[in-house]
């Protein structure tokens, strides 16, 4: 007969038996069944990503931007748009449109220039310019003028200046305005008002567009305008429509910064203008060919 044992004893050693092998268990997790989990139900949003990685911090989604205006500490920096980055310093160009000379049908020979100076940032520059012909005993004509430029739109700058006749007859000094942009189809227009002593007032226009035939070879159309307030003897400028010049040239650009140009250009006094001129014994109209060179650096 096999000896009974209480049942106090071997509820105690079920106990126990149950305490020793739990450790074992619990180190050993029950697979789980990815399949059955529901991933759409899954709220990822909630999920710092910030922390994987070794903290390293996730790109910034594209398209996005700092809600502020950057005034703020690290504002943009944390974007990656720092402000060494922003066109704030100054540089400068010069640049001579055309640098050439020219000889009419007449055989007369002249000196021609175009040029321009500026230095600046992108926003505000101040800006020098030229432009006036040399003819070989027949006088000279041109102005200087002289600009603070301010961009007010990504096409178009305002200009607010001073302007000086030189050249043949008296000198005369203006106060000029104007405005200097890209048209569409990338014709540049220059526009600008002048008003000098006496009453005088001014303005003259000019457009020109460059039509690239291959890289290197470019063929630019410019037309020019001058009209006046009043009458100015001194200098054989009528009021009204006073003259006008066309000049087609064809450049080759050896590099971007050296071009050498050949072309034609017309020129046409109105008015009481080309009465001034026929009194001294010059055309109403002139035609020339030009040869020279477009640069700048």
């Amino acid at each position: 007969m096999k000896p009974t044992i209480p049942r106090t004893r071997r509820l105690r050693a079920c106990i126990l038996a149950a305490a020793l092998t739990a450790p074992a268990a619990w180190a050993q997790p029950a697979a789980m069944d990815h399949g059955a989990m529901d991933h759409s139900a899954m709220d990822h949003s909630a999920m710092d990503h910030g922390a994987t990685d070794g903290g390293a911090q996730a790109a910034t989604p594209v398209g996005s931007l700092p809600t502020g205006d950057g005034a703020g500490e690290r504002g943009y920096d944390s974007y990656g748009i720092h402000p060494h980055m922003m066109d704030y310093a100054p540089t400068w160009q010069v640049l001579f449109d055309k640098f050439g000379v020219s000889r009419d049908r007449n055989g007369g020979n002249a000196l021609e220039w175009d040029g321009r100076f500026w230095f600046g940032t992108a926003t505000d520059r101040l800006l020098l310019k030229s432009e006036g012909e040399r003819e070989n005993g027949a006088g000279s004509g041109g102005k200087v003028e002289a600009f603070w430029s301010r961009a007010v739109s990504p096409f178009w700058d305002l200009q607010l200046g001073a302007r000086r006749d030189i050249g043949s007859g008296p000198k005369r000094n203006w106060a000029a305005i104007g405005i200097e942009g890209v048209l569409p189809y990338n014709i540049e227009l220059e526009v600008t008002g002048y008003a000098g002593s006496s009453g005088r007032t001014a303005l003259a226009l000019k457009a020109e567009y460059d039509l690239l035939l291959t890289q290197r070879l470019i063929f630019t159309p410019e037309l020019e305008a001058s009209l006046y307030g009043k009458s100015d003897p001194e200098r054989g400028i009528g009021s009204g429509l006073s003259d006008g010049s066309l000049s087609l040239r064809l450049r080759y650009e050896v590099t971007r910064e050296f071009a050498p140009y050949i072309g034609v250009s017309f020129e046409r006094k109105f008015g009481q203008t080309a009465r001034y001129a026929s009194d001294a014994g010059a055309g109403r109209s002139q035609a020339a060919v030009m040869a020279g060179l477009r640069f700048w650096f």
